[in-house]
């Protein structure tokens, strides 16, 4: 009886060998996710009782994106000089024990510190997640697997919220920061068993000088987006000096970049139109992305007066977008091996969410609301990880690093920059419909006597305000404050959004390759990658020395070049 033997997918592995390689990835990707997503739901709450205001609440949400953005191109260039492994436990370590430490923090500032590090480490796995998959799989295959990573972002980021709105509301929401420890001891076990990938031999160059730089541009421009306005002019010298460092940091970044031998975002990879088109479409997917995220979750509890279950609740409809958008679509890119329709068509759906988020009011429809985040989320489900996809596909296989972490890093800086500028926008909106406010909101306090005068010295302070437990007089008009702040906070991702839909209609619509990150490397170095006639390719397989390379991967390594 002749026994099957099993199916080996294009990579040379079998189906259980790339899952099980794949398991350990998946869960440090639930790990990072679920300690981020559960305390989304709770954070209105925990600045609130650290006692932060809107600007405290930005950058509790800021500090993680920076340090991720900074750190994304860092791990990346790490991935092509060192262990990919080792690097991956490493991140993992770093964000969950930063994510634990913040459960202790007793005042904003406390808080935001501990978010920076967990920065350091979810920038690591957004990076090595993508290289370690280009490893181990091809890009026309990745679709298929792309749907295990949507299961595991839909469980984190529907599961996230509510497990973390039950938590606040039962036992505190300091436990929320603790509840990722045991996933993350599994991850790194399962990491270390299950995951073999092979050691890039190179000479180490770390660019020490490039970290300094892109560091210091990044953290003078955020820092003044957020602060301009309230700690100071827009048009004062201390915008002149903080602008001015971020110019001159972004200059002495790119001359690095140009001199050093190691550079953490090789500027030659901006010549591959692919590589720069992404990078357009994935600042404005970051910012639609982390933007929403935020703001929908203070729209919840702050313009609809929902508790923090009830706000993880009624995101569902993004993440239902997301779920839905990037199973079905990765799905049809591995079986046709068509990508460029689903990006296009993604980047509409995007814009018309964002746009149709901007019309929101505190008693809107909810079934509408539901609507309109549902064609966000599948609009960024549609083009968030394909754009990385294309990009690997045609990147050099000894940059695949420098080039997964360079689309990641513009999409996290985006996101970055979007959430400072929507949470300025936000706070300068509030403050303005406070003041113009001010007659209807006084005679709702003096009606309630007494109990007036303290909810009035809570909404003066500039605190956030838990808007579930106002009296229904003043909540309405609370509610109906943070509505039009937030609706207005959305219209500034719209024209980024269009940006992206641009972008992405002009990308090189490229087959993609049958091969791995690493049969691409090592084709390259048997220098079969540098055949580009028929003719020549021909006459290496007449030799009998080497077998030829598929069309698409020969196509693959020449767009890559």
């Amino acid at each position: 009886m002749a026994t099957s033997t099993p199916e080996l997918t294009e990579s040379g592995m079998t189906r259980r060998q790339v899952l099980e390689a794949l398991s350990g990835l998946l869960l440090g990707m639930f790990v990072s996710m679920l300690a981020s997503t559960v305390v989304s739901t709770s954070l209105p709450v925990i600045v609130h009782d650290l006692g932060g205001d809107q600007a405290a609440f930005t950058w509790v949400v800021t500090a993680t994106l920076l340090t991720t953005a900074i750190s994304t191109p860092i791990w990346g260039k790490l991935a092509d000089l060192f262990n990919r492994k080792l690097l991956i436990q490493l991140a993992i370590s770093i964000f969950v024990l930063a994510t634990a430490a913040a459960g202790f923090a007793q005042d904003p500032g406390t808080l935001i510190a501990f978010r920076a590090v967990q920065g350091i480490g979810a920038g690591g796995l957004a990076a090595l997640s993508q290289i370690i998959m280009a490893d181990i799989i091809s890009p026309r295959e990745r679709g298929r697997y792309m749907g295990l990573f949507g299961a595991v972002m839909a469980l984190a980021t529907v599961g996230g919220p509510l497990l973390g709105g039950v938590i606040t509301d039962s036992f505190g929401w300091r436990w929320n920061f603790y509840i990722s420890i045991p996933f993350a001891i599994l991850a790194l076990i399962l990491l270390q068993v299950t995951l073999h990938v092979k050691r890039t031999k190179r000479d180490v160059h770390i660019d020490y000088l490039g970290i300094v730089f892109l560091s210091a541009a990044v953290s003078l421009l955020l820092i003044w987006i957020t602060n301009a306005g309230k700690d100071y002019d827009w048009w004062s010298l201390t915008t002149v000096l903080m602008v001015g460092g971020a110019i001159v940091s972004t200059a002495l970044f790119i001359i690095t970049e140009l001199r050093s031998k190691e550079p953490l975002i090789p500027l030659r990879m901006f010549r591959n139109r692919t590589f720069t088109l992404a990078v357009l479409a994935s600042i404005a997917t970051g910012i639609a992305m982390f933007g929403a995220s935020v703001f929908l979750s203070q729209y919840m509890q702050l313009a609809r007066g929902a508790t923090p279950t009830e706000a993880g609740l009624m995101t569902i409809p993004m993440i239902g977008g997301l779920l839905v958008a990037s199973i079905v679509v990765g799905q049809l890119i591995s079986r046709f091996g068509k990508w460029k329709s689903y990006l296009v068509v993604g980047s509409v759906l995007l814009i018309a969410g964002l746009y149709l988020l901007t019309t929101i009011q505190y008693d809107t429809n909810f079934v509408l609301v539901s609507i309109y985040m549902f064609l966000m989320g599948a609009g960024v489900g549609m083009t968030m990880q394909n754009l990385v996809l294309v990009v690997q596909n045609t990147a050099r296989p000894e940059e695949i690093g420098v080039g997964t972490s360079g689309v990641t890093f513009f999409r996290s800086l985006g996101g970055t920059i979007g959430v400072s500028v929507m949470g300025a926008a936000l706070a300068t909106s509030v403050t303005n419909l406070f003041a113009s406010s001010k007659d209807a909101l006084t005679e709702a306090l003096i009606a309630l006597g007494p109990d007036g005068v303290e909810i009035g010295k809570q909404l003066s302070s500039g605190t956030l305000p838990a808007v579930h437990t106002l009296p229904e007089t003043v909540r309405v008009i609370v509610e109906d404050i943070y509505a039009q702040g937030i609706a207005h906070s959305f219209l500034i991702a719209v024209p980024f959004a269009i940006m992206s839909l641009i972008a992405i209609i002009f990308l090189p619509n490229k087959p993609l390759t049958r091969m791995t990150t690493q049969e691409r490397l090592e084709a390259s170095e048997a220098d079969l990658a540098t055949v580009s006639t028929a003719e020549g390719m021909a006459a290496l397989a007449a030799t009998g020395s080497v077998k030829t390379v598929p069309d698409a991967s020969a196509e693959a390594s020449r767009d890559s070049r």
